[in-house]
């Protein structure tokens, strides 16, 4: 099932000249329960891309449509904290505080009902591998594996349809980015979310339903 698509989606910077486009005209379709990989060059747009995916910038041109509708006539605060969950390469994760205390801050900011956040937390470290023993361990006692692990279980804590990753691989070494791709395999295939990563690596590549590439 379609969840997200770009219509004719074209990037420009407000104080560049009117023909100098970053990408222009880009038509992508993302389905749940897929796996995309997005490419390109350095300075091809890749991150500029999610920037718009997640409703941080606003297309020059063209739509970005979630759920058939228009994001620029969406609440993007409710988008972003609901509908649509963000792993990046460098964790971004709080370390003052614990792993648990990173998933249930999440659960708190998206304002999601749930019960037993404690509870819910663990069952979602579990699913990513992690033992209830990781839970109470500050980040930085965690390795960059683990920290991925817990990044991906915080952008799973108010069960978002759509997982957008920013390099999510590209501080790990071959064995534990192996292993954070079936992560995300699972996750399309069993959870059917649709998963959408930014990458420089030919394995994440390997991995994905569809890889669209910008600035070919």
């Amino acid at each position: 099932m379609e969840i997200l698509k770009l219509e004719n989606v074209s990037y420009r910077y407000k104080d560049a000249p009117k023909d100098k486009y970053v990408f222009k005209n880009i038509n992508f379709k993302f389905e749940q329960g897929k796996m995309y990989s997005i490419k390109g060059k350095s300075g091809s747009g890749k991150t500029t891309l999610l920037s718009l995916i997640t409703g941080l910038e606003k297309c020059s041109e063209g739509k970005v449509l979630y759920d058939g509708k228009d994001l620029k006539k969406m609440n993007l605060d409710r988008y972003r904290n609901t509908d649509i969950g963000i792993v990046f390469q460098s964790y971004n994760l709080l370390p003052r505080f614990t792993a648990i205390e990173n998933i249930i801050l999440s659960m708190d900011v998206s304002k999601v009902k749930i019960k037993n956040k404690k509870q819910e937390a663990l069952k979602l470290m579990k699913s990513v591998g992690l033992s209830e023993e990781h839970a109470n361990r500050r980040i930085l006692k965690l390795s960059g594996g683990e920290q991925q692990r817990i990044a991906i279980a915080r952008s799973l804590s108010y069960n978002p349809k759509i997982i957008i990753a920013d390099e999510p691989t590209g501080n790990l070494d071959k064995e534990t980015e192996g292993e954070i791709l079936k992560i995300f395999e699972h996750l399309a295939k069993d959870e059917n979310k649709c998963i959408i990563i930014v990458t420089h690596s030919q394995s994440v590549c390997d991995a994905s339903d569809y890889v669209y590439e910008l600035g070919k």
